[in-house]
């Protein structure tokens, strides 16, 4: 039986929940592979801590380079993470021959296009369906169930961190931070929760999979970017009250040979499936022009759900290698030379619904006076609510509005939030509901 020689690089949660698997489900593997997937070594500048698994002698080391440098080492499992030191290792591998598997998210990026490029110079397969929502399969789904479709739209809850902070807001009533500190006691967000909350790690995903979906180059600077700390209970609160749940949503659609990329909160009525989707759990939908609307959900993280994903790439990999084949899937899902540079609709030029809620002073005149600024920019009220009790001398005003234009949303706002009857920054959230249209 021919054994198949695998380096893991970062042993920490992801990279032990991929240990444990190759190891305790050995049998399992080879069962099904035809081949030994042989973890022969595990580099970690950690040998120390008890991982609570067996390794066997001699696989542990502080040294990487013992790895990428070893001729018998078929593929390199990368799960250091970061964009600094795990991309020269990766592309050390890389150039030394090797395969690849991750679940390098920011690294892919910010730098996969690089990254790609020099597995195809190489004759090397880059596999990375676990940077993308833990479990859920849907980078595979992308790439090879949907493979006879044009992908028209992609909208997604990919961050669970953010995911629960909002269940929790809504669950109790609690503040952000309150929800925050939670999430950091229960192990779901991290001491510097920014990369979450900001929704920085849901741009990376996004980015991945517009390029996967319409077949661009990554571009993950153009993708606009807006995280849920200024989320409030009372937003939660009316925008139940209007038949609608806030998500933190990744948002990508191709129209008019532009991509729309985007991430930010967003209320979506009730009858929509991904808002039944609470606490860590990643969805997705997908629509495409054969299969209309699919929907995946689970585990967008943790150690062994991300560990599965992982192990899946290692035996695609393996297979490979087994029948003799390379890059049989284009790590993409186009082939190199049908990929191109797609403009990213720039954030101004969107046009959907928008829910706006004001702390307006409790004055005559003051709902003339916005609607008036509001009408100035062509942006047309479907209902106005003044809710709540007064705070300071000033009481919510809620608006949602037809379809708009971005950047003129923006103008208006900037000139309501001078006024001297509103009392706060106006909050603006999106709404994706075609009953709306």
């Amino acid at each position: 039986m021919k054994r198949i020689q695998i380096g893991l690089l970062g042993c920490g949660t992801v990279g032990t929940g991929v240990a444990k698997l190759l190891i305790e489900n050995k049998d399992l593997l080879t069962a099904r592979v035809g081949a030994d997937l042989n973890l022969k070594w595990v580099a970690d500048i950690d040998i120390e801590t008890d991982r609570g698994i067996q390794f066997p002698e001699g696989v542990l080391t502080t040294d990487a380079q013992k790895l990428l440098t070893d001729p018998d080492v078929d593929m390199v499992i990368e799960m250091i993470g970061g964009d600094g030191i795990a991309k020269d290792f990766m592309l050390q591998a890389i150039n030394n021959g090797k395969h690849i598997v991750t679940a390098n998210k920011a690294l892919l990026a910010a730098h996969g296009n690089e990254l790609f490029a020099a597995a195809a110079r190489n004759g090397v397969d880059l596999a990375f369906e676990a940077s993308v929502g833990g479990c859920m399969p849907i980078i595979k789904s992308v790439r090879e169930s949907l493979v006879a479709n044009h992908i028209k739209s992609m909208t997604g809850i990919l961050n669970g961190t953010c995911n629960y902070i909002l269940s929790k807001i809504e669950d109790e009533g609690i503040s952000f931070q309150e929800a925050l500190a939670e999430a950091q006691r229960q192990g779901y967000a991290e001491t510097d929760p920014t990369l979450d909350v900001e929704g920085t790690d849901t741009a990376h995903k996004i980015a991945i999979l517009a390029a996967l979906a319409y077949g661009m180059e990554i571009n993950l600077k153009d993708v606009y970017t807006e995280g849920i700390s200024r989320i409030t209970p009372l937003d939660i609160e009316f925008a139940g009250q209007f038949g609608y749940r806030i998500k933190l949503l990744a948002i990508s659609k191709f129209q008019n040979q532009r991509v729309e990329a985007r991430v930010h909160p967003t209320m979506m009525p009730f009858k929509n499936l991904l808002t039944s989707i609470n606490g860590t759990v990643n969805a997705i939908t997908v629509s495409g022009d054969a299969v209309d609307d699919i929907l995946l959900y689970g585990r967008g993280a943790g150690m062994m759900p991300t560990a599965s994903a992982v192990v899946s790439d290692i035996v695609d990999i393996a297979r490979n290698i087994l029948s003799g084949t390379v890059r049989r899937i284009p790590p993409l899902s186009y082939q190199r030379e049908s990929i191109r540079k797609i403009p990213v609709l720039p954030m101004d030029d969107l046009v959907t619904h928008y829910y706006f809620r004001f702390a307006a002073l409790d004055h005559p005149g003051v709902l003339s006076t916005i609607s008036g600024i509001l009408g100035k920019y062509n942006i047309s009220l479907q209902s106005v609510h003044q809710k709540g009790r007064k705070t300071n001398g000033s009481v919510p005003l809620v608006m949602l509005t037809h379809r708009a234009q971005e950047v003129d949303v923006k103008r208006a706002l900037a000139e309501i939030s001078d006024l001297n009857v509103v009392s706060d920054e106006p909050v603006l959230i999106r709404i994706e509901d075609d009953g709306l249209d």
